[in-house]
């Protein structure tokens, strides 16, 4: 009894001295936890842990924890591999095609990996991971809901309090649109705005409202429509960018415009009015266009039949003038000559539309009968 209660008090349970090698083991202890802390913090770049080293440190760990050599046996390999799956579980991550994921320390922002594949991190809650998904093409309806039913139907319902607005000449129109966007930076679009899809609803709304009001209803429903999304989407991504949202709007799209149901057909009977001036309008245009060269064809008319006018008077007032000028010069070169032929001349022209008959009575007599009234028509045909 006293033999085995002094051996008992050298030795510990597991066949060691209770003194130096009881110190010593917890001494490799503590250095072991000190080289897995220091190894812990010493990854790739400084960013990342080293794997290598937090396998060394859960071996040693797992070592120090096994009584006598059960370490190295068949429960130590299987104790092993789950401590390395539940190390994989905890300290790998998986980046699929077209995701970024980005990596919180302690709660705050640390990096974001941007390729695809394996990547590392500390275990909850020292670190967490956040995937988004950068690459797919996000769409959000303004002015509408969409509901899809069995076989792929799907239905439509109006919001108003969306759908309405206002344009610059003070009517109401009925739009719905659609926006398609995408995420370009994960982390400004997790940490720089809050509640994200509503944040970019209301930008959104608030820039097709500027847009609207901005332009005029009937350009809006007929021919203006994709220069009133293209105003729109600039409008929307500008915003979004002085945010610092990290959100990129691919396109807008206005599927719908019209006019307010209630004033239907009050807008129906100006368009109507509308058009019937523009038909006045164009009758008018067409006459203008059919009466000015008409008249300006008759001004020019006028205006060469007065100048030949003119020509011919004053060409015949010197012709006149000429002739006096002449008979006059003959006159004083032979006065009886001249008044002979003057009376003979003018004799000539006042007899020339006379219907007198003259006999030459000096020739042989009296003629006893002559046809007066056969020869003036004959004269006269002649």
């Amino acid at each position: 009894m006293g033999d085995n209660k002094g051996s008992g008090k050298n030795k510990n349970p597991w066949g060691n001295p209770k003194g130096g090698d009881k110190d010593r083991g917890r001494k490799d202890h503590d250095d072991h936890r000190g080289r897995g802390h220091k190894d812990w913090h010493k990854g790739r770049g400084g960013n990342e842990p080293d794997l290598d080293a937090m396998l060394r440190n859960a071996q040693n760990n797992f070592n120090d924890m096994i009584p006598g050599g059960l370490g190295s046996g068949v429960v130590g390999l299987g104790l092993g591999l789950i401590l390395l799956v539940t190390f994989i579980s905890l300290c790998t991550f998986i980046v699929q095609p077209g995701e970024q994921a980005v990596v919180q320390r302690f709660g705050a922002y640390d990096r974001t990996k941007v390729t695809e594949g394996l990547g590392f991190k500390m275990p909850n809650p020292l670190e967490k991971v956040t995937k988004v998904n950068v690459n797919e093409i996000r769409r959000m309806n303004i002015g509408f809901t969409q509901s899809f039913g069995r076989g792929g139907s799907s239905q439509l319902r109006d919001l108003p309090e969306e759908s309405l607005m206002l344009t610059s000449d003070r009517n109401i129109v009925d739009l719905d649109l659609v926006i398609q966007w995408d995420i370009a930076s994960a982390e400004d679009y997790l940490f720089n705005i809050y509640d994200q899809e509503n944040t970019i609803k209301k930008v959104a709304e608030s820039a097709i409202r500027e847009a609207v009001g901005q332009t005029r209803m009937f350009p809006i429903i007929t021919t203006e429509r994709d220069k009133v999304a293209q105003h729109t989407k600039d409008i929307i991504q500008k915003n979004l960018d002085e945010y610092n949202s990290g959100v990129s709007i691919k396109q807008v799209l206005i599927q719908r415009a019209e006019v307010h149901p209630d004033v239907q057909q009050a807008f129906q009977d100006v368009q109507s009015a509308k058009q019937d001036a523009e038909d006045v309008q164009n009758r008018a245009q067409a006459y203008r266009e059919d009466i000015l060269p008409k008249a300006r064809g008759q001004a020019i008319q006028l205006v060469q039949e007065a100048e030949g006018y003119k020509d011919a008077k004053v060409a015949r007032s010197t012709g006149d003038a000429d002739r006096f000028n002449s008979i006059y010069k003959a006159y004083l070169s032979g006065k009886d000559v001249t008044k002979e032929r003057i009376y003979i001349e003018t004799m000539e022209e006042v007899l020339g539309n006379a219907q007198k008959i003259i006999l030459d009575q000096e020739g042989g007599g009296v003629v006893p009968y002559l046809p007066l009234d056969s020869l003036n028509k004959k004269s006269n045909k002649q």
